[in-house]
C-alpha cells in the first residue's frame, strides 16, 4: 500500500485559541480539579488546583505581561524544567496572543542565543539562577530582549502584584484577537544535526491534535466513571511533552508535574501521585523494566522473574493474533501460567505506576515490539505512535484496542500517509505546521503540494498501519554498496540488559560495525552474578573477556534477523555512555550521530584497523 487515510473525526478550530479553554472550563466548571501540586514540605502530597483557580492565576499573570510591555504577537521564551510554573506562563501568555518559544533548561549558551536571535524574543522566564546567567551570557547579542524573569525568584508573585491595576478586559480584548492559524508556539527540533530550526505551530494545530485524541482515545486515560490523571514529567519544551500540557487542560485531565526524569525521584512520584495513563518515551518504560528486573535478582528470584517475562510475550502474541483473526488465543496452559505470574510479578510492575494505569502512550523514539509485548502481557497495553516537531507530535497512533506491536500504528483521524518512491514517509493533515521561522528553504524542501517530507523510512501494510525502518539521511551505504538501516539492529542490541546504547557505523567501509555503551548498574549486578574478578566498572569492561563474549552473543543473535552483509562484523565498548551533556544526545535522549562519529573517530578507525 502507497497511501492511507483516515476522516476528520472531530470539527476543526473555528475561532479563538488555546487560552479559551481554561477561562471556559472555569465558566462551566468551576470547581473540577484540574491540577495536583506538589507539597511544598511533604513530597508525597499533592495540593489541588481547582479550574477557577487556575484561572484566575492565568488571567492575574496575564495583567502582569500586560503591564510589564508584553504585547499582542510578540515571543516570549520559557526556560525551565516541567513544573506548574511552565504551564501557568504558557496560558496567560497565549491569554494576551503572545507566542511561546521552548528552550530546553539544559542548552548552551550558544543554543540560546541562537534561539532568542533567530526569535527576536523580547523576554525569557528561566527556572534559576544558573539558567539566568546562561542567558545573561548572551545578552549583549539581543538587543530586542528586554526582560528576564527567574521562577525561582518569585517572578510569577512579583509580575500579579505588577498587574493588579490592570482592567481584566484588556486580557478579554487581546484573547478575542487569537485565531486559529495564529502561532502559538515555536518549538525548536532537536538539532540532531547543524543548527534547530524553528517550528511555528499554530493554536489550530494543537487543537487538532489533542481533540483527536481525546476523542478517539479517551479510553484509555481512565476506567469509567474516573477522572483521568496524568503525570507530566516530560519536557515541556519538546513538542511531545507540551502536547500532553495542552490535552489535559483542553480536556479536564487532573495534571501534575514532576521535573526530574531520574528513576529515583520519578518512581516515587508516579507512586504518589497514582496517574491513570501515562504518557513516556521509550527510556522509561525501558527503565521500569530494568528496575522490575533489578529488584527480582535482589529477591534472589531472576529465574522466576525472566519466566514471567517470556510468558508475558507469548501471551500478549496470542492475544494480538486472535485479534487480528489468525489464531484461537491463549490455550489454558499459558492462561494458567499467566494468572500465577500476575499474581507474583506482573501486579508489582504495575504497581511501580501507581497501580491504577492499565493503558500507556509512547513516542518521541523506536518502540521495540517485544517490549510492547512484555507490558501488554503484563497487564499494561502501550499505545506507540509516531511524528515530529512538524506534525505537532503524533501524526500515527495505535488504534484503539488494535494495536500492532512492531508498528506505529495507523494514520491519525483527519491526516493520510503517503510513501513517495524512495520509500520516504510524507504525511498531511490538519496538525502539520505552518512553516519554520525565517527558513524559507527549509520551508519549501520539507512542505511540498501539503505533503511534509519527513526524513524517515518506512511502510504501510495492507491495514494501513505504518512500520518505520529508520531515517533517511542515516543510510548507511558499505564501500561494497549495500544500503544498511541501522535502526532494527540497534533496536535489537539496546533489548538486551547490559546494552544501554548503539550506534552503527559502516559508512564507505567494507562492513557494518557498532559503537556499544553498557547500563551502569546492569553492568555492576553482572559482576556480581558473573563473579568477574576485574573492578567493577565500565572503565575496564572493554579489557573483560567474558564480558566481551556475553556482548558478542548478542550481537549475534540480533544478526540473525538480516544478511549478512547488513550484519555487525566488528564492535567496541565504550567506557561511559553517550548523555546530553556531552553533545552526543538532544534533550529528547535521540542520538547526534555525526557527533558520535566525530567524538569516536579514534574507536572507528580501530574497528577497521585489521
Amino acid at each position: 500500500m502507497r497511501e492511507f487515510s483516515l476522516p476528520r473525526m472531530v470539527e476543526t478550530l473555528r475561532a479563538g485559541g488555546l487560552a479559551d479553554s481554561v477561562y471556559e472550563l472555569a465558566d462551566r466548571e468551576p470547581d473540577r480539579i484540574q491540577f495536583a501540586r506538589r507539597h511544598a514540605t511533604e513530597p508525597g502530597r499533592w495540593t489541588p488546583v481547582t479550574a477557577a483557580a487556575f484561572r484566575d492565576e492565568v488571567l492575574a499573570l496575564a495583567k502582569g505581561l500586560l503591564a510589564e510591555g508584553v504585547r499582542f504577537g510578540d515571543r516570549v521564551a520559557l526556560m525551565a524544567r516541567t513544573r506548574y510554573e511552565w504551564t501557568l506562563f504558557s496560558y496567560a501568555l497565549w491569554s494576551v496572543g503572545a507566542q511561546v518559544v521552548t528552550v530546553y533548561p539544559t542548552s548552551s549558551p550558544e543554543q540560546v542565543r541562537w534561539i532568542l536571535a533567530r526569535t527576536r524574543a523580547v523576554a525569557v522566564v528561566v527556572e534559576g539562577e544558573d539558567d539566568a546567567m546562561t542567558v545573561g551570557a548572551v545578552c549583549d547579542a539581543l538587543p530586542g530582549l528586554r526582560s528576564i524573569w527567574q521562577m525561582d525568584q518569585g517572578c510569577v508573585t512579583e509580575l500579579w502584584q505588577r498587574g493588579a491595576g490592570v482592567h481584566d478586559e484588556l486580557v478579554v480584548e487581546r484573547r478575542w484577537l487569537v485565531e486559529p492559524r495564529s502561532t502559538a508556539v515555536i518549538c525548536y527540533t532537536s538539532g540532531t544535526t547543524g543548527q534547530p530550526l524553528g517550528c511555528m505551530i499554530t493554536h489550530a494545530n494543537l487543537a487538532a491534535e489533542c481533540d483527536t485524541l481525546f476523542a478517539g482515545w479517551n479510553g484509555l486515560f481512565a476506567e469509567p466513571g474516573v477522572q483521568p490523571a496524568i503525570l507530566a514529567f516530560l519536557p515541556l519544551a519538546h513538542i511531545y511533552g507540551l502536547m500532553v500540557q495542552v490535552l489535559c487542560v483542553r480536556g479536564g485531565i487532573l495534571m501534575g508535574h514532576e521535573p526530574e526524569l531520574s528513576p529515583s525521584t520519578l518512581l516515587p512520584s508516579l507512586q504518589s501521585f497514582r496517574p491513570t495513563c501515562v504518557f513516556a518515551v521509550p527510556y522509561i518504560f525501558e527503565r521500569i523494566l530494568g528496575a522490575a528486573r533489578n529488584s527480582a535478582q535482589d529477591d534472589g528470584k531472576r529465574g522466576v522473574f525472566e519466566k514471567a517475562m517470556d510468558t508475558a510475550v507469548r501471551y500478549a502474541t496470542a492475544v494480538e493474533k486472535q485479534a487480528r483473526g489468525a489464531g484461537k488465543g491463549p490455550g489454558p496452559g499459558l492462561r494458567a501460567a499467566h494468572a500465577v505470574f500476575d499474581h507474583m510479578v506482573y501486579r508489582r510492575i504495575r504497581a511501580v505506576l501507581g497501580g491504577r494505569v492499565r493503558y500507556a502512550v509512547t513516542g518521541g523514539s523506536p518502540f521495540s515490539r517485544e517490549l510492547g509485548l512484555a507490558f501488554a502481557g503484563a497487564g499494561i497495553t502501550v499505545y506507540n505512535g509516531y511524528g515530529l516537531t512538524e506534525t505537532t507530535a503524533a501524526i500515527t497512533a495505535q488504534p484503539p484496542g488494535r494495536p500492532r506491536q512492531g508498528t506505529v500504528g495507523r494514520p491519525m483521524p483527519g491526516t493520510a500517509v503517503r510513501i513517495a518512491p524512495d520509500g520516504e514517509v510524507w504525511v498531511r493533515g490538519g496538525t502539520v505546521f505552518a512553516g519554520y521561522v525565517d527558513e524559507p528553504a527549509a520551508t519549501g524542501a520539507a512542505l511540498r503540494d501539503g505533503w511534509l517530507s519527513t526524513g524517515d523510512i518506512g511502510f504501510l501494510d495492507g491495514d494501513g498501519y505504518l512500520t518505520i525502518t529508520g531515517r533517511k539521511k542515516d543510510i548507511i551505504i558499505t564501500s561494497g554498496g549495500k544500503s544498511v538501516s541501522p535502526q532494527p539492529l540497534e533496536e535489537r542490541l539496546r533489548a538486551h540488559p547490559l546494552i544501554s546504547q548503539c550506534v552503527l557505523v559502516g559508512d564507505n567501509r567494507p562492513y557494518v560495525g557498532a559503537l556499544i555503551t553498557l547500563d551502569a548498574e546492569m553492568l555492576r549486578r553482572w559482576h556480581q552474578v558473573v563473579g568477574a574478578r576485574l573492578p567493577v566498572g565500565r572503565e575496564h569492561a572493554a579489557a573483560n573477556k567474558a564480558l566481551h563474549e556475553e556482548i558478542q552473543q548478542a550481537v549475534s543473535a540480533a544478526n540473525r534477523s538480516v544478511s549478512r552483509a547488513e550484519s555487525i562484523r566488528a564492535f567496541r565498548i565504550l567506557p561511559k555512555e553517550f548523555t546530553v551533556a556531552d553533545g552526543l544526545l538532544t534533550p529528547s535522549l535521540k542520538l547526534r550521530r555525526d557527533a558520535v562519529y566525530k567524538v569516536c573517530a579514534a574507536q572507528i578507525e580501530q574497528l577497521y584497523a585489521s
